[in-house]
């Protein structure tokens, strides 16, 4: 983002009193004005763009392709290309197909390129909030894998996240599985979706992506589902909830008066006048917030104040280009807002 864009312009200053009903609107504005007006496409684009429009649109997200729009996730399972959607055939695994050897689907990490998978499962992660069914197939090359290989392959391959960073991994597997699943690698090792959870409250969140953001989404989304199934909140799940609790607090402590929310994430108070940098932290903080708050919390006029803020940033940069981690985070807290203190609603791509 060219560095005008944070000169010059007048201070946000979120109003005292926001009307629920205007800011309503004013989020439909804008997550509509994204997804009408902000196209990617397979030639100039890469899968890290272009799969996180899928985080926060799901299967509604089209990418243009030789100047068609069609929906990425049915682009994808129909054996479209794209810059960084690298797929090799995995494992070996027990299951056959028709009588014939059935294979894992192993997602290439290329961490650094802004172009591949950045961390490890970060596309499973994608493909599971999209609400991907478990026998959906992907068709790659000669090879047709369904959703079920994606998730054994990555079960198969635990032992490979050599960084031990699980945030995507959390967010994937509790989606097709309960919080007391374990399973198997293929090193021999033991595994369960506590181990994980452990893992990530132990490294903490100093050096989490994103000021650990994704750490919090992926604990907050497994112990969402621990306590919906009523099982019990304790040892790992006891901490990861205080985690979670502690950081709710340092999100509201650390709010800047005109309702953004630390550029410093967690750790201590931090403002901008870079609206693009206040859109990722923001953005990926309301993210963690709306997932992680009750009802009546969410409703507060704390959140209220950091949704309005980050409608304006919106509003403000609808004719520049943004870069699309941060763009797309705040689009998908927003819908997240939207939908949980609102209620659903259904995208349409135009």
């Amino acid at each position: 983002m060219p560095p005008e864009i944070s000169q010059g312009a007048l201070p946000i200053s979120a109003d005292e009193k926001i009307e629920p009903e205007k800011l309503l609107q004013r989020i439909d504005q804008v997550l509509d004005f994204t997804l009408q007006h902000r196209h990617l496409n397979t030639k100039d684009h890469a899968a890290w763009q272009i799969l996180h429009g899928s985080l926060a649109f799901g299967r509604a997200f089209p990418v243009i392709h030789e100047g068609e729009p069609i929906p990425v996730v049915d682009y994808l399972a129909e054996g479209g290309q794209m810059n960084g959607w690298t797929i090799e055939r995995g494992n070996k695994l027990a299951s056959k197909e028709d009588g014939k050897d059935n294979f894992g689907m192993r997602a290439v990490t290329e961490p650094g390129t802004r172009a591949g998978q950045g961390h490890y499962d970060q596309w499973l992660a994608v493909l599971s909030q999209c609400d991907v069914p478990p026998d959906a197939t992907f068709v790659v090359g000669p090879d047709t894998y369904t959703m079920t290989n994606f998730v054994q392959q990555v079960q198969l391959d635990t032992s490979r996240n050599h960084l031990r960073e699980f945030s995507w991994t959390l967010i994937g597997l509790t989606k097709y599985f309960p919080t007391d699943h374990t399973w198997t690698d293929a090193t021999g090792k033991q595994w369960s979706i506590a181990d994980l959870a452990q893992i990530e409250i132990d490294q903490g969140l100093d050096d989490g992506a994103c000021g650990g953001t994704h750490r919090l989404i992926g604990l907050t989304m497994a112990l969402n589902r621990r306590k919906k199934a009523g099982l019990p909140i304790e040892g790992t799940w006891a901490a990861a909830d205080q985690l979670i609790q502690e950081s709710i607090a340092d999100a509201r402590k650390y709010q800047n008066p005109n309702g953004a929310l630390s550029v410093n994430y967690f750790q201590r108070p931090g403002s901008s006048p870079d609206l693009a940098e206040n859109l990722g932290t923001t953005g990926h903080t309301l993210e963690f917030l709306s997932l992680s708050l009750d009802e009546e919390q969410l409703k507060e006029a704390w959140v209220r104040r950091a949704a309005s803020y980050l409608c304006e940033v919106f509003e403000r940069t609808e004719q520049v280009s943004l870069e699309c981690g941060a763009l797309y985070h705040a689009a998908h807290g927003l819908a997240l807002y939207r939908d949980r203190v609102y209620g659903p609603r259904e995208y349409v791509a135009e």
